[in-house]
């Protein structure tokens, strides 16, 4: 049976002790301060996307973040997400996405998986420089459709190795980010061993034969097309015809064939579970990355404003000064200070988690969720209303506003908002209906409402014969308003009955600990009503 734990090297291991007011002060210290002098260098006016690409090389050789930290250094990795985000008015989303794509999606999911060969496999990419892609989304299940692989991993016990293809068409890996310019992967396939159907696992790939340089046959890649923003980053089509790996590609931390047969080495842990932390750490870094972005456009912006004059404007001659911007000006400053409090909390017992090896509680998982959908749609609201407030200068080239798709990237990140919300609404009314239709413990009456209102509509759509995921989605406006709903009380709940921060403490009453072979750890505080 395989040891949860990892070497951790010679670098000390972090605790998450520190608060979420801390963050400011963090950007302060020796090594963000060298980190952010690197990622200064960055280009994105005329850059090719190999260009950006061997940007991201130097920096991953350089090796002032560490592929390991995402879990013995979670501060620091999620600091640098946000050190990052600082550039994105200038340079567009394309960057942050190309880092993200290699230091959470890419290594994160080879530390989650990965057995002890493969973690040293990991430390070697990274002192070569070579970069990796995620290959989850297909092109019949992208960021609307839920986690859904088609693309198959057959075990051949003859030449013992692992065949990878894509079925079909829509099996293509799709939007794939980093895919034209990666030398590895993770591929993301449904493991089939002899009548067996395994599920989603992970596998280590080569996408480049390291001898002429060019895609490994059984590889098809091509090139997305041109988008609006993010031209510095490559997204790509994958194809695989019969590609085969060997049996040291399965990323093995919690399975492995052995005598032609998958054996477990853990008991109660998914690999697909495992692949969804990657989804949590994104999901956090993700909004975090948004508020960042906005908080940059609207310094900048206001920068701007106070220093330009308004004739007829008398003793407050700013366009500042005009009441509606400086109305603006003052909610988004609580807005972002509200939004930040809560996504830092998340981002605090996340660490924690990440730093004991342990899956995350239902209930952190549901609050990453929300963090992730608020602070998105707060930025994007936000950003677009400034927008209308500032005429012309919002046109100007250079003003941040022309990368403001950066934040249409973050809605479909990690996990789309709207797929997001569905499920919060799914699992609220699932609460509901277990309950026989009663108010469920420390629920709003706006949740209470929202679920008898989409009850109603599923019987009257029951009674004239609809199934029922149909009945659904004619409830969509009342599902919509139970995920807001279920949201307020979410946020309310962890930012306002948040327990001191130490190892293993909850907040709101929200158990903390999760699955660590095998086992079930939660500490639970005391739950505020609201």
């Amino acid at each position: 049976k395989m040891a949860l734990a990892h070497p951790t090297g010679s670098r000390p291991v972090y605790t998450a002790s520190s608060s979420p007011s801390s963050y400011r002060d963090d950007e302060n210290t020796p090594w963000a301060l060298a980190f952010a002098a690197d990622v200064a260098q960055l280009r994105s006016e005329g850059v090719s996307y190999q260009d950006s690409a061997d940007f991201l090389r130097a920096l991953v050789r350089k090796s002032s973040l560490r592929f390991t930290d995402i879990r013995e250094d979670p501060a620091r990795f999620f600091l640098a997400h946000r050190l990052l985000a600082k550039l994105a008015p200038e340079h567009g989303p394309g960057f942050w996405i190309r880092f993200t794509v290699q230091f959470n999606l890419f290594a994160g999911t080879v530390m989650a998986l990965g057995g002890p060969a493969q973690l040293a496999e990991l430390d070697a990419i990274q002192r070569r420089g070579e970069l990796g892609s995620f290959c989850l989304t297909e092109r019949f299940a992208g960021v609307n459709s839920g986690l859904v692989v088609n693309t198959t991993a057959t075990w051949d016990p003859l030449s013992q190795e692992f065949v990878i293809h894509s079925p079909n068409e829509g099996a293509w890996k799709n939007w794939i980010s980093q895919g034209l310019t990666a030398e590895r992967a993770v591929v993301i396939a449904d493991l089939r061993v002899g009548e067996q159907r395994l599920g989603p696992h992970g596998f280590l790939v080569d996408m480049v034969d390291p001898a002429t340089r060019r895609p490994h046959p059984g590889i098809v890649t091509s090139d997305m097309g041109r988008k609006t923003t993010g031209l510095d980053l490559d997204n790509a089509c994958v194809r695989f015809d019969h590609l085969r790996v060997p049996k040291g590609a399965l990323l093995n931390r919690f399975g492995n064939i052995l005598g032609d047969q998958y054996v477990p080495a853990a008991k109660g842990i998914r690999t697909m579970d495992m692949i969804g932390q990657r989804l949590f750490t994104g999901r956090v870094a993700v909004a975090q990355a948004a508020l960042t972005f906005a908080r940059k456009l609207f310094a900048s912006t206001r920068t701007y404003s106070d220093a330009k004059l308004c004739a007829m404007r008398g003793d407050a001659p700013a366009l500042s000064d005009v009441p509606q911007l400086r109305a603006l000006y003052d909610e988004a400053d609580a807005a972002l200070d509200e939004m930040d409090a809560f996504v830092g909390v998340c981002e605090v017992h996340l660490r924690q988690c990440l730093v004991a090896d342990t899956i995350p509680s239902a209930e952190l998982t549901r609050a990453i969720a929300v963090s992730k959908i608020r602070a998105v749609e707060t930025c994007i609201e936000l950003c677009f209303r400034l927008k209308q407030e500032v005429g012309s200068y919002a046109l100007m080239d250079g003003t941040g506003f022309g990368h403001t798709d950066f934040l249409q990237c973050c809605k479909f990140a990690e996990g789309d908002s709207r797929i997001l919300s569905q499920k919060l609404s799914r699992d609220a009314f699932a609460e509901y209906t277990k309950a026989g239709g009663r108010p469920c413990t420390g629920w709003s009456p706006e949740e209470v409402a929202a679920c008898g209102r989409v009850a109603g509509v599923m019987r009257a759509e029951a009674e004239r014969g609809v199934d029922r995921a149909r009945a659904w989605d004619a409830a969509w406006r009342d599902v919509y308003a139970l995920a807001a709903a279920v949201c307020d009380r979410v946020m309310g709940e962890w930012t306002t009955a948040h327990s001191p921060l130490g190892d293993g403490v909850g907040v709101g009453g929200v158990g903390v600990g999760g699955v660590a072979g095998g086992s079930v750890t939660t500490v639970t505080a005391r739950r505020a009503r609201m």
